[in-house]
């Protein structure tokens, strides 16, 4: 793929989309480095995105050499930097975009909006916004080791959308009790939109209404990236 850049046409691989096309998507590279890439924070290694060791406070510039050389973003570029941004910030593949995209489009009301609904209503960004997990990555972790239930059904699957009335919460072993703590005491203090209900003195959270775009925190431009994916 190509990103063209005004004059200047930078042309770069998006190495985690060839990847995923031969079936070994998986990004293990610097997480930092995305967050420089879209030029904020994508909280993407949890608390430490809060502390002045931020690479994005660091360093305010796109990695790599000659970045002071690049041009204007076209309209293309700024189109599909939103995309990746959202992509990165929920922590998904190409695939599962597309998905996401297609059932959007086939719900009623705004396509853009849709997605982000669908995208926020996942069950590794939903422990995140409980605090039940320092990032989203550590969300998705949580989820594989078997730690959350879902109306007390333990629940493996980190794509998982909640409705509304779903109780999340540890399973009732101590291992697990334990690990939703550890995260809890770490990053509490984060803000839960309205849209979720939280109970510390159980350590359950519940979906009290489905989230509206004034709920959602991505920095995404959604109407961008409707009109790259409509062409």
């Amino acid at each position: 793929m190509v990103v063209g850049q005004g004059k200047n046409v930078e042309y770069k691989w998006v190495f985690s989309e060839v990847l995923e096309r031969n079936g070994m998507a998986r990004y293990v590279g610097p997480q930092c480095r995305l967050c420089r890439r879209e030029g904020e924070k994508l909280f993407l290694k949890g608390i430490r995105c809060d502390t002045v060791k931020c690479a994005v406070t660091k360093r305010k510039y796109p990695p790599g050499q000659f970045t002071w050389g690049r041009g204007k973003l076209s309209k293309y570029g700024t189109q599909f930097r939103e995309k990746q941004k959202m992509k990165r910030f929920y922590g998904i593949l190409e695939s599962q975009f597309r998905n996401y995209f297609k059932k959007a489009e086939r719900q009623k009301g705004n396509t853009g909006e849709n997605m982000l609904a669908m995208l926020e209503r996942r069950l590794d960004n939903v422990l995140y916004l409980l605090s039940f997990a320092t990032s989203r990555q550590n969300a998705r972790q949580c989820v594989r080791n078997g730690h959350i239930t879902v109306n007390d059904k333990k629940v493996d699957i980190a794509s998982f959308l909640v409705g509304v009335g779903d109780v999340i919460k540890a399973k009732s072993d101590e291992t697990s009790q334990k690990a939703i703590r550890a995260n809890f005491e770490m990053v509490k203090g984060r803000n839960v939109p309205a849209w979720i209900e939280l109970k510390t003195d159980t350590m359950e959270g519940r979906v009290i209404q489905l989230p509206t775009r004034d709920d959602i925190s991505a920095n995404v431009q959604e109407q961008l990236i409707v009109e790259l994916c409509s062409k």
